[in-house]
């Protein structure tokens, strides 16, 4: 469904008022049907290119393409209406400079109708933001752990602890200052996210990152617990689909073995005859 007269979707800055007044929840959202569910009670839907891992079983999220990215951004607004779509840019699509990022932050909104970007990066990709801001493209920015960037982290380890805390906070501060209308802040010691909420005039979005973020936002898989073997430590499971959906595959296949599926209410008869 798409937006209509007497729904509207929530825009940046809404999101970004928010601060202080309401926690900012967010989930992934990848496909239509997850989109309709999570919509009436999410502000902000990402379309994150961890779709690359979850939907399309790739080793990390370097891989994903922007037609990926468009495929599964248009799935989303067409199964919402009232959350923020917001839409990674992929590995690739953004680093080489401003102009480079504006013109697939450009397509990724016109093809999608999302109404916001997010892009990894602190400091360095300041300039950046400030110039898509300025032309008219929000922009949600990540920093942390950024998983475009596990190569040169070393891993999916936690960032900011001890002497990192400082550049961690300069990227905050940079971010904020050219622009960003909120801020995914990823496996970051809580003590520090809290401090970096508090410098803030804009929402921290934390993803193991603790209590005191403006906001929250996980993978809906994880969330769901649609993988039976991944279990981050900073996720909760909220449901147990993965092994509820084997356990109904496994009742399937039997019943298809045994012939007791289809049943005589799942066939269609002849045609009556007068």
């Amino acid at each position: 469904m798409s937006a209509t007269a007497t729904t509207r979707r929530l825009m940046p800055a809404e999101i970004t008022a928010m601060k202080g007044r309401a926690p900012v929840v967010c989930l992934t959202a990848y496909t239509t049907p997850v989109a309709r569910l999570a919509d009436a009670s999410c502000d902000v839907l990402l379309v994150g290119d961890s779709l690359g891992m979850v939907l399309h079983g790739l080793p990390s999220t370097l891989g994903v393409t922007m037609e990926m990215m468009i495929l599964h951004g248009q799935a989303v607004a067409r199964g919402s209406e009232r959350a923020l779509i917001v839409i990674d840019m992929p590995f690739g699509s953004y680093e080489e400079g401003p102009a480079q990022a504006f013109r697939n932050a450009a397509r990724l909104m016109a093809e999608t109708g999302a109404g916001a970007v997010k892009l990894e990066g602190g400091q360095h990709m300041a300039e950046t933001i400030a110039f898509l801001t300025a032309r008219g493209i929000p922009v949600m920015a990540h920093i942390g752990l950024t998983p475009q960037s596990v190569n040169t982290l070393g891993g999916y380890k936690v960032q900011g602890r001890g002497h990192d805390a400082a550049r961690l906070r300069a990227d905050a501060l940079s971010v904020a200052a050219a622009g960003a209308f909120a801020v995914v802040l990823e496996k970051v010691p809580a003590a520090l996210a809290a401090q970096v909420s508090r410098e803030l005039a804009i929402p921290t979005i934390g993803i193991g990152a603790g209590v005191d973020c403006d906001g929250q936002v996980l993978v809906i898989d994880d969330m769901l617990g649609l993988f039976t073997d991944f279990r981050p430590k900073f996720v909760k499971r909220y449901a147990e689909l993965g092994a509820q959906a084997a356990e109904a595959i496994a009742a399937y296949a039997a019943e298809v073995r045994s012939r007791a599926f289809p049943a005589p209410e799942h066939a269609f008869a002849d045609e009556v005859k007068k």
